[in-house]
């Protein structure tokens, strides 16, 4: 089988290349199992074009979507650390096109109709958007570290008011659902002062609908405002989305200032640096959630390609073979709705599943009928076959590969500014205060702590886990968190605490207060001085 081959490949090369592995599966299931349903009730012409190698081999990509002077292009100057070829920057609506920055040896343009003929690149398909679209595409190359594992599509700043009427020359909307499609992460990017969602932004934000797993928000430019007026600015963005975005779930919204200059309000520094934080560790696990991501949007690629078969044969079915054609096709593009309650009840498929009932409306105004075909269930059983049996074997596979790999994450640019040293997230707070220097950090707040210590009636310079207890609870700290302290703080485990392993103790309480984790084991910085000779003696 396909399978056997590709985990031989990977036992000769040594399990190094995951991706390959599992990209040549896909690939395969794809062509064989599931192009010739779509062909057949041609899928292609009402849903997504057929997926070329360069879709299953392109490196992850992030789509940027924002109104115009959100920062768009400044973000990703900011993540690469350097200019790319093309790259305007201006209040002004500057970037007038779809610029994928990709990888590259050496710097340079390559236009949209060069890169629609491209077989290696994964636009191919494209050239259905004309050339109104294709002049305002391009492709800039450069040699980066951060684009050796992802490559970023920077889109047009999106109109508001009156600007918003004059054509673009192509389907905007129709584009962006293009890429949201292929893309592993789409960031909507809003502007501290620019919260508002245009008539455009609307309909950009709705055509990424079934794609909602993928999107991030990121409120940029928030050091623009203080901390009260950002409460109201997060409210009134969380408020704009909620109109727009048709999900239960809240969405995980970004704060920051996503640029290389100084903060311009700064009471809020820890905030943003722990946002970024996050930013970054969600764009960097990309690379390792490929192979995952590729995987679902071809499961999502599957189910929708059943429901449209399941569409165009009831279709085919109802038609007259000679008389009243017309007004037939009238009256069953009018009751799609209904038909679409018929084939969830017929064949228990979810609602979810089925495409919008508008659009295919307006699709089906200019088909013939009689050329669809009725109903194969053979194409149907292989679709199937490949669901509950095929892709099980691939993710268990990909699982397989994940374990013996390195974890492959997105280095260069603004992602190694925060890895290491004095400024990497979190250094020299909480737990990890004090591991750079001589003196045990806790010493500084012993005398208060011996204080307490005293008070608690030591026996032999110790005291019971019962008087540790008394104090230990003052601080409200739940059970479970307070019995990790104990282990922590009793370095010996005589199962009672000393005045060095009691003031350790306060400072874990005192850590955890502050709002830090506390560490799975403790660390060597913060190990009691009288309790650190026997590992000396030990080494």
């Amino acid at each position: 089988s396909w399978l056997g081959k590709q985990a031989g490949g990977r036992e000769r090369g040594g399990g190094s290349d995951v991706v390959q592995t599992v990209t040549g599966g896909l690939r395969d299931l794809y062509l064989r199992k599931l192009l010739p349903l779509e062909e057949h009730y041609r899928f292609h012409d009402f849903h997504s074009p057929a997926l070329e190698e360069a879709d299953f081999e392109n490196k992850p990509m992030v789509l940027l979507v924002g109104q115009y002077s959100t920062g768009k292009t400044t973000f990703i100057r900011y993540l690469l650390e350097q200019d790319f070829p093309g790259m305007r920057i201006g209040p002004e609506p500057t970037t007038d096109s779809f610029i994928a920055v990709m990888y590259g040896d050496s710097e340079g343009n390559i236009p949209g109709n060069a890169l629609v003929v491209d077989p290696k690149k994964p636009f191919r398909k494209l050239s259905r958007f004309g050339n109104a679209f294709l002049n305002r595409f391009m492709c800039s190359q450069l040699p980066n570290q951060v684009l050796k594992s992802i490559s970023i599509i920077d889109s047009p700043g999106i109109l508001s008011g009156e600007k918003q009427r004059i054509s673009r020359g192509y389907d905007f909307c129709q584009v962006l659902q293009w890429f949201a499609e292929r893309v592993d992460r789409i960031i909507l990017l809003f502007d501290a002062h620019k919260l508002d969602i245009s008539d455009e932004f609307s309909e950009a934000i709705k055509s990424f609908r079934g794609q909602d797993d993928k999107i991030r928000v990121v409120l940029n430019k928030a050091d623009q405002v203080d901390t009260q007026q950002l409460m109201r600015v997060y409210g009134a963005l969380m408020w704009s989305l909620g109109k727009v975005i048709d999900t239960p779930e809240v969405l995980r919204v970004y704060i920051g200032s996503f640029w290389a200059h100084p903060l311009r309000n700064t009471e809020n520094r820890r905030l943003f640096e722990a946002e970024a934080q996050d930013l970054f560790k969600d764009i960097q696990s990309l690379p390792q959630k490929a192979a995952v991501r590729k995987l679902n949007d071809l499961i999502k690629r599957a189910r929708l390609a059943k429901v449209h078969a399941y569409i165009i044969s009831y279709l085919k079915k109802e038609m007259p073979s000679v008389f009243g054609k017309e007004n037939k096709k009238k009256e069953l593009i009018s009751r799609l709705p209904e038909i679409y309650i018929q084939l969830q009840r017929e064949y228990h498929i979810s609602a979810g599943d089925f495409p919008e009932v508008k659009k295919m409306q307006e699709l089906l105004e200019t088909c013939d009928f009689t050329k669809f075909h009725s109903l194969k269930p053979k194409l149907i059983e292989a679709v199937d076959n490949m669901l509950a049996n095929k892709i099980a074997s691939l993710m268990s596979l990909i699982r397989q590969e994940e374990s013996n790999m390195p974890t492959e994450v997105v280095h260069g640019g603004a992602f190694d500014g925060t890895m290491s040293g004095p400024f990497g997230h979190g250094y020299g707070e909480g737990a990890k205060e004090g591991a750079d220097e001589d003196e045990w950090v806790v010493a500084k707040d012993k005398p208060a702590y011996d204080e307490i210590f005293y008070t608690l009636s030591p026996i032999n310079g110790k005291i019971s886990g019962i008087s540790a207890k008394k104090e230990m609870v003052t601080s409200k700290l739940p059970n479970s968190v307070l019995g990790k302290i104990w282990k922590l703080a009793d370095c010996d485990g005589d199962g009672m605490l000393d005045d060095e392993e009691f003031a350790l103790a306060k400072h874990l309480i005192k850590i955890k207060l502050d709002g830090y984790e506390l560490p799975g084991t403790l660390p060597s910085h913060l190990v009691p001085p009288s309790h650190r000779k026997p590992f000396q003696t030990a080494e």
